[in-house]
């Protein structure tokens, strides 16, 4: 996708962010939901412990491989409220906010709790923005042309090819998830080390008592290497359609006004509620940019408000049903992947991206 700086043209005005603000407390859309996220996590627990049952019912068996879907789906939909609780829509105080984390990301999920907040907070700080946005500089994908040309080797030929790669490569997500967690806790470069990879430490001593007391050895790998390839499919398939296929910003997006930074580089999903429900809210991704701390069950109704008034200040506003982001993404993909050059040495025009 182009790389593209913010038109300096004297439109955007640094009071439209104040004044959808002010529209959207005072319809109480930031209010947070106690009872919601409450139900909410008493169900994912339910169904964790009766997964749990079946896991161990079920016993040495091949069929365990049918439970493995299931488990990352529920995975997938912890570490989803794990992110809300990181955005401190769930809980006011920090405190309560990183104890619950650390103990649904680390003891939970697995993943590190601290290196996920701050590669999150960069990702929201400067979306689609090159050489700030972790997701705009994937070790996976190129996003741009001046990316692709800088590839090499094996990394030339994956980038190629990277839009028919898309889905199996997004299976590999979760264990890059797995190994920032390690880096990061072996390093201890986040604000509670100790805690966090105590937690990590018996998540995985956990996972692997219980599947190898379960299943014989064979199957333990099988269901775990079944399980994290679809962990990593459904967390990529959730995240991707939010800014991929969207215009990259170059070094000058930080003179972009705040709305405009967040609401151009992102793209909504046009579904319905069962869809959003499986993406964790995130469908709605320009509200959640906009308002980070608002709780999901508020994002739809916001939506409405955001649209109307993106409309009315002229503000583009994306959004598109799920087979079309989808297809967006591919498109884009598969543009700038083949800008890279055939082979080693040769001058392949890099052209722009569109």
């Amino acid at each position: 996708m182009t790389v593209q700086d913010p038109p300096d043209d004297g439109t955007a005005r640094r009071d439209d962010f104040a004044e959808l603000y002010r529209r959207v407390v005072r319809a109480g859309l930031l209010r947070r939901r106690p009872l919601y996220y409450a139900c909410r996590g008493a169900v994912l627990s339910a169904a964790l412990a009766g997964l749990l049952v079946c896991f161990v019912t079920l016993g040495a068996s091949w069929w365990q491989l049918g439970l493995a879907p299931l488990f990352a789906l529920l995975f997938g939909q912890l570490a989803l409220l794990g992110h809300d609780v990181a955005h401190r829509a769930v809980f006011a105080d920090r405190r309560t906010t990183d104890l619950v984390g650390i103990v649904l990301g680390n003891l939970v999920v697995g993943m590190s709790y601290g290196w996920w907040v701050d590669d999150h907070n960069r990702h929201h700080a400067h979306p689609n923005r090159v050489g700030h946005d972790p997701a705009a500089d994937s070790l996976l994908f190129v996003r741009s042309t001046e990316q692709a040309r800088r590839t090499r080797g094996l990394r030339r030929l994956v980038a190629r090819h990277q839009a028919e790669l898309f889905f199996p490569l997004l299976s590999l997500q979760a264990l890059g998830l797995l190994v920032a967690t390690g880096v990061t806790l072996v390093r201890g470069t986040v604000r509670h080390p100790v805690l966090e990879r105590t937690l990590a430490a018996l998540h995985y001593a956990l996972a692997a008592a219980l599947t190898t007391a379960v299943l014989a050895p064979l199957q333990a790998l099988a269901f775990t290497v079944l399980f994290g390839a679809l962990l990593g499919a459904y967390l990529g398939c959730v995240f991707a359609p939010n800014h991929k296929g969207m215009p990259l910003t170059g070094p000058d997006a930080g003179r972009a006004d705040f709305l405009r930074r967040q609401v151009l580089p992102s793209r909504n999903l046009r579904a319905g509620r069962l869809v959003h429900a499986l993406f964790g809210g995130l469908g709605y991704q320009i509200e959640h940019h906009l308002f980070p701390t608002m709780p999901v069950a508020a994002l739809r109704p916001a939506s409405h408000l955001v649209r109307a008034y993106c409309a009315e200040i002229g503000v583009p506003y994306a959004e598109a049903g799920l087979a079309a982001c989808f297809r967006e993404v591919l498109r884009d993909l598969r543009t700038v992947g083949r800008s890279a050059p055939a082979r080693p040495g040769t001058a392949a025009a890099v052209g722009t991206a569109r």
